[in-house]
């Protein structure tokens, strides 16, 4: 079983949310709060690394993180995976939005307007969508937990079950 830790990182602005357009492998664009795999292997913590992505992906420098806001543990058995995710809230940050990604996975980044955050969102899968938008609504300060089982072995015909 494979597993990943990833970071992403809310980063509100007047009346909005920071995203970035994901290109993924098989071509499909999605919207998504910057973030990315955390390499704890090489002595990273989650926040340095949080911190990391999210001026590679936006040249935005968070100075100041709080949370984690909520995590996410999403477990595919029969593709071979189990994925856990920690969202931390922006306190602070400085800089102007750039796209210089090294991975080439995103290649749009801006301030969406919270009230079309949700129509940004629609193709994201159901792990990170949920999540946010009920973030969104409730703005609560407690970390909370989301489960969820991913079942079938590829992308193409997941189903996803929240826990």
């Amino acid at each position: 079983m494979r597993e990943w830790l990833v970071a992403s990182g809310i980063i509100e602005g007047p009346g909005s949310l920071l995203l970035v357009q994901n290109r993924r492998r098989d071509g499909r664009m999605d919207w998504s709060p910057p973030g990315g795999v955390i390499e704890v292997a090489d002595g990273e913590s989650v926040r340095d690394g949080l911190t990391r992505e999210v001026h590679e992906e936006t040249g935005i420098t968070v100075t100041e993180w709080a949370g984690p806001v909520w995590s996410v543990e999403a477990e595919a058995e029969a593709a071979g995976w189990r994925l856990n995710v920690e969202v931390f809230r922006a306190v602070a940050y400085e800089g102007e939005i750039t796209v210089d990604d090294p991975d080439g996975i995103v290649v749009d980044a801006r301030f969406v307007p919270v009230d079309d955050c949700h129509v940004q969102l629609a193709s994201t899968w159901l792990p990170t969508h949920e999540p946010l938008v009920a973030w969104l609504a409730e703005r609560w300060t407690d970390s909370r937990s989301f489960k969820y089982r991913v079942h079938g072995a590829s992308r193409d015909d997941f189903q996803i079950t929240r826990l």
